[in-house]
């Protein structure tokens, strides 16, 4: 496409209806796209991306990972939490004490992909 029909496809002179046809119906709703928005928000932290890294290693409770981490049992919680809303986590109570997990192995797969990009 030289520089004049560009010019053109951008003023909506010419749009390629084929294309958009075939993406339109590849593409998923709106809905599904911003809940993968709101997952990906949720690696955008380092604090927890670090307790995934430790939780890749060993099922843990709220003191190994504060620790590890050198941060409060408080600010581990409170991310803890969120790790678990967004189902990347799981927890099981041994008696008082509460053991946290990766929820399944596509947490493990999402963060090697990004890691695998970023090294690239």
């Amino acid at each position: 496409m030289d520089e004049h029909e560009e010019s053109l496809c951008c003023e909506g002179l010419h749009v390629h209806q084929d294309i958009v046809r075939r993406v339109r119906e590849k593409i998923p709703p709106v809905e599904r796209l911003y809940d993968l928005a709101e997952l990906f928000k949720i690696f955008g932290d380092s604090t927890r991306i670090r307790i995934l890294y430790l939780l890749f290693e060993s099922e843990m409770c709220v003191c190994d990972i504060a620790q590890l981490l050198g941060l409060t049992q408080s600010a581990i919680s409170h991310q803890l939490r969120l790790l678990k809303q967004s189902k990347l986590v799981v927890a099981r109570r041994e008696g008082k004490t509460v053991f946290y997990s990766l929820a399944d192995g596509h947490v493990r797969t999402i963060i090697d992909q990004g890691m695998e990009h970023i090294l690239e």
